[in-house]
């Protein structure tokens, strides 16, 4: 789990369920690499080296919103993932729900091959390549 993101929207961004106001311009949510935390110390190490992440120079995995519309029961979002300064386009589908206080709630699991963003290190093939990010987004009013 990545623990610190940080995303400000601009006021007038009310509700991406409906896509009023949105995207009111492009949206950079940065997120810091060395933030990782699997509950494992010495693997959260291992993933902010050189051979995964390398936090030391590449500080944020980024994810810029050029999109989003409505969709089914959910958003339709498009944008691009940045990953040590290597940028693939990445589009999704995620739910999308209400919640009592006026929060919205983006869920989303995506598909990405990690190779694509030069993490390769896979010793003795134990590692897939193929991973899944899960996504929960909360929209809200400040």
């Amino acid at each position: 789990m990545i623990t610190s993101i940080s995303a400000i929207l601009p006021r007038e961004t009310v509700n991406p369920m409906t896509a009023t106001g949105w995207p009111p311009s492009v949206t950079t949510t940065p997120a810091a690499a060395a933030s990782i935390d699997t509950g494992n110390a010495r693997r959260d190490a291992h993933l902010r080296s050189a051979d995964f992440f390398d936090s030391g120079n590449h500080p944020d995995i980024t994810f810029t919103v050029d999109g989003i519309r409505p969709s089914g029961r959910g958003a339709a979002v498009t944008g691009a993932l940045t990953v040590r300064d290597r940028t693939r386009p990445l589009s999704f589908d995620a739910a999308a729900s209400v919640q009592g206080d006026g929060e919205i709630w983006l869920d989303a699991e995506v598909h990405i091959n990690r190779a694509g963003f030069g993490l390769t290190w896979n010793q003795m093939g134990m590692a897939s390549m193929n991973n899944t990010l899960i996504i929960h987004t909360v929209f809200a009013r400040r």
